[in-house]
């Protein structure tokens, strides 16, 4: 009898811990059970245990079942909510590349959040593609600076309209890339032109040449277009370096004058030392012819004639 009580009771503390249960899980299961999802209530129970927010899975699968995104399974969505990674952005960018018919897959979309990229971002971005500013305005640079061949400085400024390349949004170049690489497409066009007035008359020219570049490459990006939005006139470049070349050879004509007379200076007073060198000499010399005269008198080898002059 006692071991009949202690049975039902055992049964009882099962029952009540069941319903206690069923009750925790019974709306989430009955959300997911009329809306097809197909998530048992003990599933719901293993997901606690495993600290997985049931909450979260179930809104997750009922968005992808209801979106028709037969691929998603419960299993898949515990496993990315358990790599920290945010289950329902996932989901909804599925869904909205879905709409878009544009190709994405589960594994590829979870890589993406997992690797830190707002996923749904993305996918609107390449549907609804967006708009950069070239040069960026938060570098603190307003204008892109060209100089034409005729040495005119030309300042423009570029809008670029890019969309999300999915395919190569894990691993691909940021919009900073984008960014340096029209600017760098956009100066060197303009270095490519005769003359300004080219690029004045026809803006487009710069354009054309920077998107048969493929500056796209390798980047999380495609480029949809290239709008010049400003252009105007700098500086005459090319007339200032002439100046300044001219300003340069001027000083170094001037250096080389007083090269010239330095050594000019230097010539005539080496020519002054020898002058004053050969009168010494002349000096010495004429000293001498005394003494001669001197020493040949008293060899016997001169005489003096009548008025007294050496004969």
């Amino acid at each position: 009898m006692v071991l009949a009580l202690i049975g039902i009771g055992f049964l009882v503390l099962i029952a009540v811990i069941f319903l206690a249960i069923f009750a925790m899980y019974f709306r989430l299961w009955l959300r997911a059970y009329v809306t097809r999802a197909w998530i048992s209530p003990l599933t719901l129970v293993f997901m606690s245990w495993r600290k997985v927010n049931p909450n979260v899975i179930v809104d997750a699968k009922i968005m992808a079942v209801q979106a028709g995104l037969k691929d998603i399974t419960t299993k898949r969505l515990e496993a990315h909510y358990l790599a920290e990674g945010n289950v329902l952005r996932v989901v909804r960018a599925l869904i909205a590349a879905h709409r878009a018919k544009i190709p994405l897959d589960w594994n590829t979309a979870a890589a993406i959040d997992l690797a830190g990229r707002d996923v749904l971002e993305a996918v609107n971005t390449s549907v609804n593609p967006k708009v950069i500013d070239c040069p960026d305005p938060r570098t603190g640079r307003n204008t892109l600076d060209g100089v034409a061949k005729d040495g005119i400085q030309l300042k423009a400024r570029a809008r670029v309209t890019v969309r999300t390349n999915l395919s190569q949004l894990i691993g691909g170049a940021t919009e900073d890339t984008v960014i340096a690489r029209v600017g760098e497409g956009i100066v060197s066009a303009i270095g490519s032109c005769e003359t300004h007035k080219e690029v004045l008359a026809n803006p487009m020219l710069i354009a054309r040449a920077v998107l048969q570049k493929g500056l796209d490459s390798q980047t999380a990006y495609e480029i949809v277009s290239i709008d010049i939005a400003d252009i105007d006139v700098g500086d005459n470049v090319g007339a200032r370096l002439q100046a300044d070349q001219a300003e340069a050879d001027m000083r170094i004509a001037r250096a080389k004058a007083e090269e010239r007379r330095a050594r000019a200076v230097a010539e005539e007073q080496r020519n002054r030392a020898l002058t004053v060198e050969h009168q010494a000499q002349l000096v010495l010399a004429e000293a001498q012819i005394p003494l001669a005269m001197a020493e040949a008198y008293r060899h016997g080898l001169l005489r003096a004639d009548k008025n007294g002059s050496p004969a």
